[in-house]
């Protein structure tokens, strides 16, 4: 049986990365009607196992394709910013796809409700076995 602290540890990375996928999926919608921008997103499942296995310190990396690029302060995190494949072409070379984006952050506001409402469980069951004992 896995301690509180190992429980809370586990739902504190979860959130934290669907925090920053939020994020991410935010600034794709918000660069919608940007020419030539690319969307972005990351693996939650790889970026949980990364954590979950002590590595990266809880940050997104950014990901550079030019030796000229300047390492931002997230790199080396737990997940990678990929961009995401073509779902429809644009003519000024966007690659945000509203649907997708839409549903995306939809699955992940939902996934973060669900993390919220688990240690929120936590914390009652605990609650209710300290008025137990302290009876």
């Amino acid at each position: 049986m896995a301690s509180i602290q190992q429980e809370l540890s586990v739902f504190s990375q979860a959130m934290n990365l669907r925090t920053q996928r939020h994020q991410v999926l935010a600034s794709n919608i918000a660069n919608a009607d940007t020419p030539n921008y690319k969307a972005r997103d990351f693996s939650f499942e790889s970026a949980m196992q990364n954590a979950m296995a002590g590595r990266g310190n809880g940050s997104v990396a950014l990901a550079t394709t030019s030796s000229g690029h300047l390492q931002g302060a997230g790199n080396g995190g737990l997940a990678a910013l990929q961009f995401r494949r073509e779902t429809q072409s644009a003519v000024d070379g966007n690659t945000v796809d509203m649907d997708v984006e839409r549903s995306e952050i939809s699955e992940n506001a939902l996934q973060y409700q669900i993390v919220s409402q688990l240690i929120s469980d936590q914390f009652k069951g605990i609650r209710a076995a300290l008025a137990t004992t302290s009876s």
